[in-house]
């Protein structure tokens, strides 16, 4: 995938490769620009690490950065990792129906659970009713004012399944920049042992 992050003045591109297995395990690595090239990230269950081939060190993220820039991008450590669990951190409430790009959608308001340890206080999320694909996303912060909003398009077939194949991310406070990811290409069901997604594999991984 690319992510291009834009500013009013100047824009960057980075490209991407990454590995997911279920919800719990996934590893990113930035394949270019040179600068950054060899950068990985790692994720296993509620943990994330940061590999950072320039200084040698494998940093461990603590809670408390998860929503801090990710890459200098509008996506945060926790959009990209998703150290927080959709499924069982927050309680969803159905809030009626919708139309996004000429296709019907659900509305869903996500408010998470006490006990939860996520970056955000609210989130509203649209689904599209046809192919359950997520569309628009809205992300609150704890005292209910809107942060980030993200929109997914270009709908296609990618990996043999129909999805977006690009997702904009524009803050609520600065709407003049964005960041888009796009997706080049996906395969699915490909076999990874869970020794691959291991902090010695960080430095390993192409």
């Amino acid at each position: 995938m690319v992510m291009r992050i834009v500013r009013p003045t100047w824009k960057r591109e980075i490209g991407l490769k990454s590995w997911a297995k279920g919800t719990d395990q996934a590893m990113i690595i930035v394949t270019s620009p040179a600068r950054d090239k060899g950068t990985a990230f790692l994720k296993r269950k509620r943990e994330v690490w940061n590999w950072q081939p320039s200084i040698d060190r494998t940093i461990k993220l603590p809670p408390s950065m998860m929503l801090q820039s990710w890459m200098g991008s509008d996506f945060t450590n926790d959009d990209l990792v998703k150290e927080s669990s959709v499924v069982q951190d927050y309680t969803h409430t159905l809030a009626g129906d919708t139309i996004i790009d000429n296709r019907p959608c659900y509305k869903i308001i996500m408010i998470p659970k006490e006990e939860a340890a996520v970056v955000w206080g609210k989130v509203i999320t649209y689904i599209d009713k046809k192919d359950y694909l997520q569309l628009l996303v809205y992300f609150y912060d704890e005292d209910g004012e809107l942060v980030n909003t993200m929109k997914a398009s270009d709908i296609k077939m990618l990996g043999g399944r129909l999805l977006p194949a690009r997702m904009d991310m524009t803050p609520a406070d600065n709407p003049q920049n964005h960041t888009i990811i796009e997706y080049r290409s996906l395969v699915f069901d490909v076999p990874l042992e869970d020794g691959f997604f291991s902090i010695q594999n960080l430095k390993r991984v192409k």
